[in-house]
Parts: structure tokens; sequence; C-alpha cells
């Protein structure tokens, strides 16, 4: 296994007060930042990534040439607020008197409950950032175990107040924000101390564990066993089981391991109506509608997810990472077509276009990248052996296997003779790797952009394979025009990777990034871009979310996209399951206030400039 594989990085354990190892107003780990120094080059802090420890000489270039920042502007955030400065919490006493009766860890500081108030979203760090928030949670719970889940929630319950759960907090959907008419006391249920493995069956290959625990601890865990999971989000260092299952997640290496959905076994969800669970552990049953179903993707809305019973495998004898360049995004779409028709996707398979291949030329080091020489040396190549071609149309696909080493070598041996079908050149295994691992530190720099007002969000759909290409050229088409029309100033940088192959079509990921120097509300500017791009995904026969969720950011567009009886029969089951909205985080189902679906929670902070 490479050293540089997630499942064998250091142990790393999150504190149940997060904020002493994590930023209270960024991503990751207080030891990790892309910063520039007094050279203005930009360095890369910490040794928890492979890209950790050097400097990136060219990336003020591209910062600046790509989409118009100056290091000479700054936008520094507000230092971490006081306690007098957040919102007071509302306390329910009667809750409070039962709560200490009962050996349950528990928080009123402010700092806890900001820490839980918000996930990742561009807006939420834009608050932290320069603003503060109306609403918070009022109190924070640390259970550890199922019993103290359902003392929770049958005390909520009796006393009415809210429960939000809280997992790795790195939602992208407004999902952990608190309604801001909530009167009631809002419980933050953070799962950190259910982080353990309760047993593995070896003979059927499955484990049962605690929902609070991370991605990257429990492939760690696991191979300790010699299994994995396989399931690898690119957010597995901080997001959580339990996450996982409310969301629907996705993981990179989905094409061999399966989706969550895929994996799930079992699990135990404790509601206001008592505790859900199978009464039995078998591969498929015909019971009518899969009760999981009901709690996959529920986001929250219908209780606490304690457990989840998941398959595993061995773990696989041979990793080798691989990559491969394409004259152009449409070859290589062609390319991961024609792979998923002959079902033969590697572990995980993702194709970048020229934007995003570009981007890893600013991230050379100062010792000299692979992939810079990579690069220039595949434009010389080309434009000396194929008339025509154009390096600004060059595209990429990183590429991982997994299984026994023949198995391994005959898969390579079959996927580069497909690439070569449509024009595609293998590029080396170290270009793969560190393409794959970049994933794991690239949020990081989104931080940085902050800092020079430059702000930057990513979001995903799926779509048919008839479809992928036109989507993709529709959506940044759209973005263009939208930042146009609404005056911005400065180039915007946009690009999609297609990833996560299926048979009948792709998951679609897109980055985009605007300068807004001279705008005084770029969040509800933001927004508006983003919608129209949400509205052009859909009229161009995407999905509208492929694995991030709704949460609140997206509820907007239910009934558009499953029809009116689609939610009534999602406010059924809730209705049903919570009809006191003891889980009331307001996701999934649209609000009957329509200013509340579309309303940012930072659109009213206005930009120092």
């Amino acid at each position: 296994m490479s050293s540089s594989d997630p499942r064998a990085t250091k142990r790393t354990v999150i504190p149940k007060r997060r904020q002493e190892l994590l930023k209270w107003n960024g991503w990751g780990y207080k030891d990790s930042r892309f910063q520039f120094d007094g050279n203005n080059t930009c360095e890369v802090t910490g040794d928890r990534y492979k890209i950790s420890g050097n400097k990136l000489p060219i990336l003020k270039d591209w910062f600046i040439g790509v989409i118009g920042a100056s290091l000479d502007r700054k936008s520094l955030p507000q230092p971490e607020l006081s306690a007098d400065q957040l919102p007071k919490a509302v306390v329910n006493e009667e809750f409070l008197i039962d709560l200490k009766k009962t050996d349950i860890e528990y928080s009123e500081d402010a700092q806890d409950r900001l820490f839980r108030a918000h996930g990742h979203t561009m807006d939420e760090l834009f608050i932290l950032r320069y603003g503060k928030f109306e609403r918070i949670p009022d109190i924070v719970v640390w259970p550890e175990n199922q019993e103290h889940v359902e003392q929770l929630v049958q005390m909520a319950s009796k006393h009415d107040c809210v429960i939000i759960p809280y997992g790795g907090g790195t939602s992208v959907t407004w999902a952990l924000l608190c309604p801001k008419n909530e009167n009631r006391m809002i419980i933050s249920l953070d799962t950190v101390l259910l982080n353990k493995i309760l047993w593995i069956d070896e003979k059927n290959l499955t484990a049962r564990i605690q929902a609070g625990i991370n991605g990257q601890e429990l492939e760690r865990q696991l191979a300790e066993k010699g299994y994995c999971t396989g399931h690898e989000p690119d957010s597995m260092e901080f997001s959580t089981l339990g996450g996982w299952v409310a969301t629907r997640a996705s993981g990179m290496k989905k094409n061999q391991y399966g989706n969550i959905e895929d994996l799930l076994v079992h699990l135990t969800l404790v509601t206001p109506k008592g505790t859900l669970s199978k009464n039995c552990l078998v591969p498929r049953i015909s019971n009518g509608p899969d009760i999981h179903h009901f709690v996959l993707g529920s986001e929250g809305t219908l209780g606490v997810i304690v457990d989840a019973t998941l398959k595993i495998r061995p773990l696989p004898k041979c990793v080798k990472y691989g990559s491969v360049v394409f004259p152009c995004f449409e070859d290589g779409i062609k390319f991961m077509r024609e792979v998923a028709r002959q079902k033969c996707a590697p572990a995980s398979l993702r194709l970048l276009d020229n934007e995003q291949f570009s981007f890893g030329q600013a991230l050379k080091t100062e010792t000299g990248s692979a992939f810079q020489h990579f690069i220039d040396g595949l434009k010389k190549f080309y434009v000396t052996k194929i008339k025509g071609f154009e390096p600004s149309q060059l595209c990429a696909a990183t590429l991982v296997f997994e299984g026994d080493k023949e198995d391994v070598l005959a898969h390579e041996n079959k996927i580069y003779s497909i690439a070569k079908q449509f024009g595609g050149l293998p590029a080396g295994e170290e270009n793969g790797e560190k393409g794959y691992m970049l994933t794991f530190a690239i949020a990081y720099l989104r931080d940085l952009g902050f800092d020079y007002y430059v702000i930057a969000e990513s979001f995903e759909t799926s779509a048919p394979w008839d479809r992928v290409s036109d989507l993709i050229k529709n959506v940044k088409k759209c973005l263009e025009r939208s930042c146009k029309n609404a005056g911005v100033q400065y180039p915007i940088y946009s690009s999609a990777r297609v990833t996560q192959v299926y048979d009948s079509g792709a998951c679609i990921y897109f980055y985009f990034a605007l300068n807004y120097y001279g705008l005084s509300d770029p969040v509800k500017l933001y927004n508006e871009i983003e919608a129209a791009a949400r509205d052009e995904i859909i009229a161009s026969g995407g999905s509208l979310s492929h694995h991030h969720g709704i949460g609140k950011i997206r509820r907007r567009w239910m009934n558009q996209t499953i029809g009116e009886h689609g939610v009534g029969m999602i406010k059924a089951v809730k209705n049903y399951i919570d009809p006191d909205n003891i889980f009331a985080s307001g996701n999934l189902i649209p609000s009957d206030n329509p200013i509340e679906n579309v309303t940012s929670p930072a659109e009213n902070i206005k930009a120092k400039l």
C-alpha cells in the first residue's frame, strides 16, 4: 500500500472539542493552510499531505492571471467572536434538569455552540469571517452509546426541544444551519464519541460501526484487521458514517465498492416514535419498501443514526495509480462512456477538463514537479507528432486500480487499450497518484482565496451519457453569462470533472470561483449565479444532486424534481415518525415561506472593500 494512501496516514482522533485541532472559520486542520510568505511565494504549511511543506512559486501567477486577484488587496477575517457577541442561548430549564440526572456530557460554552452552527458552504464561511449567525445551537451534547441517544431524544420530545445531529460538519447544503425562526431550545447532538467499531463478522464480511466515526479513522481501524469498506469521499478525513448515510453519499472508489446505499446492510435510527431497526441481517429482503431507504438521504429530519452495519472487503493486495492524457475533453468523455459500456471501470476513474488539468501547473513546487515536466513533455510530443494539436484542449484522467496483482495488471492493460482508441496516452503512475491525493488538500485553497476577495464553491450533478458533454458546456456558458450580466469585473474560473461512472451516466463535479472586489453583496450575487447554474443543470437533463444532498440550499427545487406527490410522501413519513418536529432542521422539504427557500444566511453581510 502506498505510504500516501489515506488508509496509511497517522492516526488522528478528532477531539470532543474539535476547535482544539480544527479551524473555527475555515477548512480542516489548524496546522495546514496555503499562504503567501513575505516574498509572495505560496507555501503549504504542516506535514499532513503530500504537498505539505512545499513552496509553490508560480501559484501567484495563476492567482493573478486566471482570476484577477491582487496580493495588494487583502480581506482578512475578523477575530474570533467573544461569547457576548454571539446569540444568547434559549434555555429550557426542564430539559437541563433532566439532562443533569444523566451521565451524558454537555456544554453551554459559546464557542462549542458556534463550532456546530454551520457546515462548509461559502456562505457559512463568509459569515464566520465577516459577520455573525442570527441563530446557533443553544447546547451541545455528546452521547457515547445508543442508550444516551435514546435518552436525549425522549427528553427533547418531553420538553419540546429541537435536535440537530452533527457528524463531521462537512455539509455543503446549509443542512446544519439553525432555522432563524426557531424559538425552542436547539440541541446540537455531536456524534464524535460514537466512534467505535462494535464488531467485525469475518465469515459474512460485515462490520457494525458507530455512526460518529470519521472515514479516515474507520479505514485505519479496519486496515489493522485486514479489511476496508472502500468508501472514500473527498471529505473522508472529517465526514462520518452517519453523515454518509444521512446524505446518500458517494466515494471516489464507488466504481468498485459502490455508493453508501450499496454498502449498507443494516442501521439503527433513534426517532421520537422509538428506535428503528430490522430484525435480521440478510443480503436482500422482499418486505415491501426498504425502510433503510427512508433513512438514506433523510438529512437529520427523522432521527439520529446511531450505528450502521456495512459490507467490508479484505484489503486489496495491490493498489496502483495511473493516468491518461487525451487531446481533448470530448475524447476523454467518449473513453469514459466506453469503459462504462464494457463494465470495466477501475476503482476510481476521474476525467479532468483542461482548466482543472492546467491548474496542476500552478502547484509546481520549488524543487520541480514531475507533473510540470510531464505537461511540458506532452505538449512537445503532441506538437511535433500530431498535426493541429491544441495544448489548450489537453485533458487527463486519473485512475486507481485495486485487487490481486494479476487482476490489476490485466485491468490496466484493458483500460489503456480502450484509452488508445480515443487518442489517450498513458501518463504514468506518479501523476495519477498526485492527482488522486491532491483531492484531500485542495479544499484548503478556498481559505486562501477568501483572503484576497475570491469566493469559490463546488457543486455537482449526475446526467445521462448523452447529456454529459452538452450539460458541461451549457453550465459553463451560464456561469460566464450570469457573471457578465451581474457586473463581475474580473475573469471567472469554472472547471468540471466527470467521475463516478454508471451504465447509464456519470457524476459531474464543477468548481467555480470569482473575484468579488468592488461588489458590495457578493454572497447574494454568488447564490443568484449558482441558482441560475442549477436551473441550467436541470434544464440540460441533470439531477438536483448526485451526492451532496439537498439541505436547505436546494430544497426550492424539490417539487420540480420529484413532484408534489414525491414531496408529499417525504412529508408523510416525517409527520408519522416525528409529529412534533423535534428534528426541525428544515432540510429537504420546501418551506411554506418561499422567501426562506431562496435567502442565503449571509446575504445581509456586506463585503469589506
